[in-house]
Order: C-alpha cells, then sequence, then structure tokens
C-alpha cells in the first residue's frame, strides 16, 4: 500500500467512525460556491419525473428539458419558482398523472429505463410512485412537505417507494425525491459526488458520502456562523464533480 493509499484509508476511516471532518476536506468544500437552494419545481408530479429520470441521465441536457416539456404538455406555463417564494396550489396534482398509462407517458417522455439490466421503464416507475403516494393521500406538493414532518407516515411512504424497481440498496432516488420535495438534510451523493470526494481522497460509497457531508454541514454551519446545508455542499460537490475526469481504481 503506498502512502496514498495510506491517506485514504485514513482519511476514510476517521470520517465513517466517527464523523469527523478534516481540515483540508473543510477548507476544500469552503473553495467551492456554497450557494442555497435558488429554485424548486412547483408540482409534486415534476419532482417525480425529475427523480425518476434522474438515473443514469445527463441532468441538465435530459432531465430538465424533459420535465419543462412534460409541464408545457399539461398547460404549467411556470414549472419553477425561487425556492423562497411562498408555496402556492400545485399545478399538477397527481391524480392528473394517475390517469395515464405507461405507453401514454412514455410517448410524453421516453423510453428509457431505470437500468439498463432488466430495469423498468421510467415511465412506469413514475406511475408507481404516483400510485403510492395517492394510495397514502399525498397528491400535491404542498401533502408532500406536511409528509416530510410526520415521521410515522414518512416511513410508511418511504418504505414503499423503496420497494418500486430501480430504487437500488443505497436509496440514492429516494433521497433526492425528498430532496426535490424540500428536504435539505437529504440529499443526492451519486457519482458525480462520489467522484468530488475521490478526487480529494475519500473513497466511499453514497452512505459514507451523506455521513461526510452531515458532518461537513455541521462543522462549516460552526465555522462560519452561518447555516450550511447538505443540500448546499452536495450540490457544489456535484456541480464540481462534473469538470473532473473519471478515476480509475488501483489494483491493490
Amino acid at each position: 500500500m503506498n502512502a496514498q493509499q495510506e491517506k485514504r484509508v485514513q482519511v476514510q476511516s476517521v470520517r465513517l467512525k466517527d464523523g469527523a471532518v478534516t481540515r483540508d476536506l473543510a477548507n476544500a468544500v469552503l473553495a467551492l460556491d456554497l450557494m442555497p437552494r435558488e429554485v424548486r419545481w412547483t408540482s409534486l408530479s415534476l419532482c417525480i419525473l425529475d427523480a425518476v429520470w434522474s438515473i443514469g441521465a445527463r441532468y441538465h441536457a435530459v432531465v430538465v428539458p424533459l420535465v419543462r416539456s412534460f409541464a408545457t404538455e399539461f398547460g404549467v406555463a411556470s414549472p419553477t419558482v425561487r425556492a423562497d417564494s411562498p408555496l402556492g396550489p400545485d399545478p399538477l396534482p397527481l391524480p392528473t398523472l394517475a390517469g395515464l398509462d405507461v405507453e401514454s407517458l412514455v410517448d410524453k417522455t421516453n423510453r428509457q429505463r431505470t437500468s439498463t439490466r432488466g430495469g423498468i421503464l421510467k415511465a412506469e416507475a413514475v406511475l408507481r410512485h404516483v400510485a403510492v403516494f395517492v394510495e397514502h393521500g399525498v397528491t400535491t406538493l404542498a401533502d408532500a412537505i406536511e409528509l416530510l414532518s410526520d415521521s410515522a407516515r414518512l416511513a410508511d411512504v418511504d418504505s414503499a417507494v423503496r420497494r418500486i424497481p430501480g430504487e437500488g440498496g443505497s436509496g440514492i432516488r429516494r433521497g433526492y425525491l425528498w430532496m426535490l420535495v424540500g428536504n435539505d438534510d437529504l440529499i443526492k451523493p451519486d457519482r458525480m459526488v462520489l467522484r468530488w470526494l475521490g478526487h480529494h481522497g475519500v473513497d466511499v460509497g453514497p452512505e459514507g458520502a451523506r455521513e461526510i457531508i452531515a458532518s461537513l454541514a455541521e462543522s462549516l454551519t460552526a465555522t462560519t456562523g452561518k447555516l450550511v446545508t447538505p443540500w448546499e455542499i452536495d450540490h457544489a460537490m456535484w456541480t464540481a464533480g462534473r469538470l473532473l475526469l473519471p478515476t480509475r481504481k488501483r489494483s491493490p
């Protein structure tokens, strides 16, 4: 094991064992463009579309145009608003989507699947999400935000969503969906975030990344004297990670 590998193992074990954050990593995060959430979707339907289509798809090139086009199809002229804007009526409640079948939704989106290896159509995954939420009486963005504050109901819905094919063991899509709804503590540590962390000598999976980012948010909030949320760190890492070349795993 060379010196770089020893450094990485040491950094990783410290993070995952006691949540400590090294000064170098904290300074690297501070050097990023940390900004609070600026915009949000106006509808729970659009949050679900974003969360499902973000699986293995380029966000700005594919996901955002798809969600915006879908909103336009249903007459939603302003699918996003400033994040600090008052919550208005949901312009596209879930029962509207519930009236579609899979092929109808495919016609309005595309035929991408949740996985290249036997995954279901993303359109089907969306409709399964819709069915779960409607079954639990959650049909609007306001309902979903209220759900976040009810731990028992949230656990029930979260468990049902977890069983939808394409979720994966790390729950990235599920956490991202709750983040889109409005929870800045639940994040999406996808491959871009992991790439950024790896570039800074921290090799972890999604769960380890969540723990690290939560520790960073707590540490930087105390250090800077202003609230730094996991969402801000996750988003900044993701943006910076897109500019990095993937690193190859070294053989032991």
